[in-house]
């Protein structure tokens, strides 16, 4: 059996021994509960704190509150990006398995396949790249943070004479806070790099693909579920979206409209994030699928040829013709032509693309209410359902 049948992209690295250490992680991913809860709290529970204790020695309430995008990024975003890593491992890891399974990597590829394997595994696990990233938060994170400070700025920050002064409140957010959910999205991004690197090598490899297969993907169709391993890390994206363009409707009256060219850039870029590695299958599916074509069109024409000459030019009668197993014959050739035809270059479904879009667009939904009252929606949906 290959090694790189227990393929996972989340298992190692540098923060998964740390977390291993403080007794927030078991092998492979056990504990999550503690760590969607631990890791929010250490970004948002200081926020709150902080911003009470100021607004009690000002006398006044605190915006925090209110500040819908920062509830999205910290008690949201990070639990669900944290999530994420459970589900991508238990999702991938069969999926992996699929290319020894079906028989797609010949027994002379498997030690190549290994290498592959081992190359991932080398690479996620790199100390070098999460201490980068690291320097990557701290460095240009906090600058873009300290140039776009939270909408409702007055809890983290204010304007004194030349420059800004940060509160207790807005230093524990420009050096944890933020860091902490900058540094979790980049090593989400830094792990589908992994996945890619690793899906393009395999792709390289001479695969034994079968233009027959039910799968109408040439034996490839199991790909197509990946996009669901990413589904939390893309919700994450597009829950603190909608909170971003709730917070500047309901506190700086802009519109909704306003913002369709972002929602539309960002569902189709989130979209291509997890569809676009299928495609470095398409040429080699493409590649099958023609030289199916030929082969499939040689034999049918050779088949049906015979055909009309023994059941049309002979004219054996309609009694010899009863029973023959010729008729069935020639209805499964054009049967097999038919599902090669129909072969698809992107080995992903219309239904999965669809489910994907309502799944990142699901979260905007409530912006809705910005512009349409609730009961002209439901007197719509209604109208529509019945």
């Amino acid at each position: 059996m290959s090694r790189a049948t227990d393929f996972s992209i989340v298992t190692g690295g540098p923060l998964y021994q740390l977390l291993l250490r403080a007794r927030l992680l078991t092998p492979p991913l056990r504990l999550l509960g503690r760590r969607i809860v631990g890791l929010p709290m250490l970004a948002w529970l200081p926020l709150l704190v902080l911003t009470a204790l100021a607004s009690r020695a000002r006398g006044d309430a605190t915006p925090f509150l209110l500040d819908l995008g920062t509830h999205a990024r910290f008690l949201v975003a990070i639990p669900l990006l944290l999530a994420a890593e459970v589900i991508a491992h238990e999702h991938l890891r069969p999926l992996v398995r699929q290319f020894i399974d079906r028989d797609l990597v010949a027994a002379e590829d498997r030690p190549r396949f290994d290498i592959i394997f081992e190359s991932a595994v080398r690479l996620r696990n790199s100390v070098i790249v999460e201490v980068l990233l690291v320097a990557v938060v701290y460095t240009v994170g906090v600058w873009i943070t300290t140039t776009r400070p939270p909408l409702l700025h007055s809890w983290a920050s204010s304007h004194a004479g030349t420059g800004v002064r940060w509160s207790a409140a807005g230093y524990w957010y420009l050096l944890v806070s933020q860091p902490l959910l900058q540094f979790l999205l980049m090593r989400w991004y830094f792990r589908l790099f992994v996945w890619y690197r690793f899906l393009w090598q395999v792709s390289r490899l001479p695969l034994r693909l079968n233009p027959l297969h039910p799968d109408r993907a040439a034996g490839l169709g199991f790909l197509g579920e990946t996009p669901v391993a990413f589904v939390p890390v893309l919700l994450a994206h597009t829950i603190v979206l909608a909170a971003g363009i709730g917070n500047q409707i309901w506190h700086l009256g802009a519109r909704l409209v306003e913002f369709k060219l972002e929602i539309l850039g960002i569902v189709l870029f989130l979209l291509l994030l997890v569809v676009a590695p299928l495609a470095f299958f398409s040429l080699a599916i493409a590649r099958e699928r023609r030289r199916a074509l030929r082969e499939y069109g040689t034999v049918g024409a050779d088949y049906v040829n015979d055909f009309r000459g023994k059941w049309i030019r002979g004219k054996p009668g309609a009694e010899a013709l009863l029973g023959t197993s010729d008729i069935q014959s020639l209805a499964d050739l054009a049967n097999s032509f038919a599902v090669v035809e129909a072969t698809r270059l992107l080995p992903v479904t219309r239904d999965m693309l669809v489910k994907l879009t309502i799944v990142l667009v699901a979260p905007l939904l409530p912006l809705l209410l910005t512009v349409i009252p609730l009961d002209q929606i439901v007197d719509r949906l209604l109208a529509l359902v019945l």
